[in-house]
């Protein structure tokens, strides 16, 4: 039993989820019950560095960054950290023994986003390795409570499936991300000549690794599969809507799943009994 500490910032980094995301809020509630919060408190953490780097470019971002690998790696070697996000998250990463450098390459991403980046293919390889993949595998030492050869099996599936719902976000979000935040992931992307045959060589880049990912769903155990499937219905159902839009389309709009169509997906897959 957790300590009242404890449990608080966990509830901390569950309302942080719902607050930010409805398809990852509606995708833990498909895990089993032993699992949820410690996927609460990585989606927490996450989102506490996505705000540093997003959000507050006004407030030195480098150095909060900085500040918070710090504490964060402190939280972790000594138990405990009154940043609530970060106790929160420690208490996953010390359970589980996640891969500290899983961590490292987290935060290396977002430091990335920090610069005026000219992507590669290895630069934009290293970015989504940090900023998608490792939370994926985070994710999935919880999934698998400790079974090392069920993690392993499981890993090159899992890296798919968190490379796909990046580069999905990046398609959906290639506006703001660019007239925001002056980014182009996309490697020799030239966004004024950003043409039809770019777009779909990117889709179906992400197609082949949503099929290569639902192949590793299905050799998840029981207390995650439900929840993974979720997430990548929901996306490969956004990605159809990106590709019925035109490059004019989604350089003028953001492409969105619905709220209604969001919980349309969540009771499709729900089952009580």
């Amino acid at each position: 039993m957790k300590d009242l500490y404890t449990r608080t910032c966990i509830e901390c980094s569950a309302l942080i989820t719902k607050r930010y995301s409805t398809s990852f809020s509606l995708g833990i509630l498909m895990l089993g019950k032993e699992i949820r919060n410690d996927i609460y408190s990585i989606y927490g953490f996450v989102r506490l560095a996505d705000e540093i780097v997003d959000s507050y470019q006004d407030k030195q971002p480098a150095v909060q960054l900085a500040r918070l690998k710090e504490e964060t790696m402190l939280a972790i070697k000594e138990g405990i950290s009154f940043n609530p996000v970060l106790h929160a998250f420690q208490t996953t990463v010390n359970e589980y023994n996640i891969n500290h450098s899983y961590i490292d390459a987290f935060l290396f991403s977002m430091e990335m986003d920090l610069k005026d980046q000219n992507y590669t293919r290895e630069l934009y390889e290293t970015y989504i390795y940090g900023s998608a993949e490792v939370v994926g595998l985070m994710c999935l030492k919880v999934f698998c409570l400790g079974d090392e050869s069920k993690f392993q099996s499981l890993v090159e599936p899992a890296r798919k499936l968190g490379s796909a719902f990046q580069k999905v976000n990046f398609l959906r979000d290639i506006k703001s991300d660019f007239e925001d935040r002056k980014r182009i992931y996309f490697p020799g992307l030239d966004i004024s000549k950003f043409s039809k045959e770019d777009k779909q060589e990117i889709e179906k880049e992400i197609a082949e690794e949503f099929r290569l990912a639902q192949i590793g769903i299905k050799n998840l155990p029981e207390n995650s599969k439900k929840g993974v499937q979720l997430a990548l219905n929901y996306y490969s159902d956004l990605l159809k809507k990106i590709t019925a839009s035109s490059t004019k389309e989604i350089l003028e709009n953001r492409i969105r799943i619905t709220n209604a169509h969001k919980i349309r997906l969540f009771m499709a897959n729900f089952n009580p009994f």
